[in-house]
Parts: C-alpha cells; structure tokens; sequence
C-alpha cells in the first residue's frame, strides 16, 4: 500500500481590467486595448440658433481605460439643421476624461472635457473653445463590444460676440457603439503532473508500513478566471471550485480550509484590502453553496501583501502583464490524494 498523490491545481493570471475599478481597475482593467465608438446625438443648441432647434448629428470617438478609474475618449461630431430656409450647422473636436465608478457590466460614470466648436450660419461663423460636464453609463455586450449613452452640456466661449454673445450653451443626448481593437488577455493555466513512480525493486515483502501523514496542497487560482474586472462576483461556470468542493464534501479531507484572497499594487491599499476579503468571500460562499459547512471555511483578504513577483514595468500595460501572478485566491491547507494498491 502507498499514497500517490493525484493533483495540484494551480494557476497564475494574465492581464485584464481591467483593473480594475472600481476595483482591477483595485486591480486591473478588463480590456485595456483602444477602442472606436460611433455615435450618434440629438443636440439642443443655444436659442441663437435658428430658434434652438433640435437636430440629429453623426460623431466618431477613439477611447482607452488608463487606470482602474479612468477612460480618456477623443472625437468629434457634426450635425446640421434648417428652419425657415435658414441653415445651421455644427461641428466639434474635443476629448473627455470619463471618471468610471466600477468596471462591471454595468458602468456608470462623470465626465469633464474640452475642445474646439464650430458653428456657421449663412450670415455668420465662429470657431471657439468650449468646456462640457456629463454622466453617462457603458453596458458589456461581449468580450469586445459595449454600449455607451451620456448626457453633457456644453459651453463654447465666443471671441466678439459674433453671434451677439460671448458665451453659448449647447445640451446633447449621445449614443454609442463601441468595439475593442484587441480581445482581453486570456487566462494561461498551468498543470502540474507529477514525475512517474521509480520501477519496483523485488524484494521480501516488508512488514505494512504506517501510515503516511497527510501531504497539504496550496490551490492557488487566478483572479481573472474566478471574477471580471473590478467585480467581486464569480464567473460562471467554476470547475475548479466544483473539484474542490467535491473533495471536502467526499471525506477526503476533514480539517477545516482558509480562503485567502490577494491583490496587485495598483489602487489604493484600502480598496485592495476591501477587494481582496470580498472575492475570498466570494469563493467561501461558492463551495458552501456546494454542500461544503460554512464552520470549515475562513475568508481571510490580504490585499497587495505577499507578492509572488516584482515589476517595475514603466509602461503600464507591461506593468500591469507582469504583476498579474499576484492577483491571486488561494484555497490553503486541503489534502487531495487516494490510496491505491
């Protein structure tokens, strides 16, 4: 008789967040490649206007996340309208600095920019500085794709008054359909497989040995496979949770099981102190949805401590490549071995 040991299950993360975020971004960012949105805009223009007329206009915006709490969108947008024979028209170039509350599905976010403004009637046209204020929200379609939709309020400042103002307001609605340039990372896993046994050596038949004390594995599992950016909820679905809990609950191993959940550096220690409790909690209430007792299991967050490696990447996509073996959950103390003849 002899223990074999069967499996370790271990895994290290590839760069998201995303973070990370309101959290990853606590983290890391989902998706930090660029991205392209059209949109489109109803837009109510100053009075001055042919009578403040609402119009449709037609607009194009290059964005990036740049921290875990921030997006940075460039673009401009034309739009046109006529009343009484009389043509409007407006064009703008600007960028917005989008402050993100989270980097869930779900998105919502302030923004502040500035820009240039063009406005043109048949008798008049001027070309002025504006600053705008909004919120807005993003929703994820797929790993590549989401929906974005705001509300700002312009306010262009008018050199001579040209038209008998020195400032003008402009309100917009805006929508738009955003597309990645490049899919997120994905998580790269790797399986330990232990060497073969050494060929048996005859030999008399030695008395039954005692038995061997139990050996205990570190599961270690990446964040980026257990949650999205910034987001303390379990992707779905989890096999390797599933294994694990199918070992406690088969009286494979009886000692009790403390979570422990890990963050990166990047982000406030607070926010990865908090971050870090939430997903090993996370992982608790996962296995004792699967039959596992609560009494066995503690949810310990450590936050950015115990680094596994050490960047110093100035580039902050390479830096955020790097650090992602510390973005971590590791399920301590559990024996994963059967007895076999």
């Amino acid at each position: 008789m002899k223990l074999t040991h069967i499996r370790t299950i271990s895994a290290a993360a590839a760069a998201l967040a995303c973070m990370s975020p309101a959290l990853l971004m606590a983290q890391i960012i989902d998706n930090p490649s660029a991205y392209i949105m059209p949109s489109i805009s109803v837009v109510d223009p100053d009075d001055r206007f042919n009578g403040g007329k609402n119009f449709n206009g037609l607009g194009l915006r290059i964005g990036k996340a740049v921290s875990p709490s921030w997006d940075l969108q460039g673009g401009g947008m034309l739009g046109r309208s006529t009343q009484n024979g009389i043509r409007y028209e407006q064009a703008t170039l600007g960028v917005d600095a989008l402050y993100m509350f989270n980097r869930s599905n779900f998105r919502p976010f302030l923004l502040a920019g500035i820009g240039a403004q063009r406005d043109k009637l048949p008798t008049a046209s001027a070309t002025s500085p504006y600053l705008n204020l909004g919120a807005g929200f993003q929703v994820s379609l797929s790993e590549q794709w989401f929906m974005q939709a705001d509300l700002r309020r312009s306010r262009a400042y008018v050199r001579h008054n040209t038209f008998g103002a020195d400032h003008l307001t402009t309100n917009s609605l805006n929508f738009g359909l955003s597309y990645y340039f490049d899919k997120p990372a994905s998580t790269q896993v790797a399986q330990y497989t232990p060497p073969p046994a050494p060929a048996p050596v005859a030999a008399p038949p030695p008395p039954p040995p005692a038995a061997a004390p139990a050996r205990f594995e570190r599961v270690t599992l990446a964040a980026t496979e257990l949650f999205a950016f910034d987001s303390a909820q379990l992707r779905m679905p989890q096999t390797k949770l599933d294994e694990i809990a199918q070992v406690l609950g088969a009286g494979q191993y009886n000692g009790n099981v403390t979570v422990t959940g890990y963050t990166d550096r990047l982000g406030s220690d607070a926010y990865n102190q908090k971050l870090s409790q939430q997903r090993a909690e996370a992982v608790r209430n996962y296995l004792t949805s699967k039959g596992v007792a609560a009494n066995r299991l503690t949810a310990v967050g450590k936050g950015e401590s115990n680094p596994v490696v050490t960047c110093n990447d100035r580039k902050r996509t390479d830096l955020i490549n790097c650090l992602a073996p510390n973005r971590r959950v590791e399920v301590e103390e559990i024996v994963i071995e059967r007895r076999v003849n």
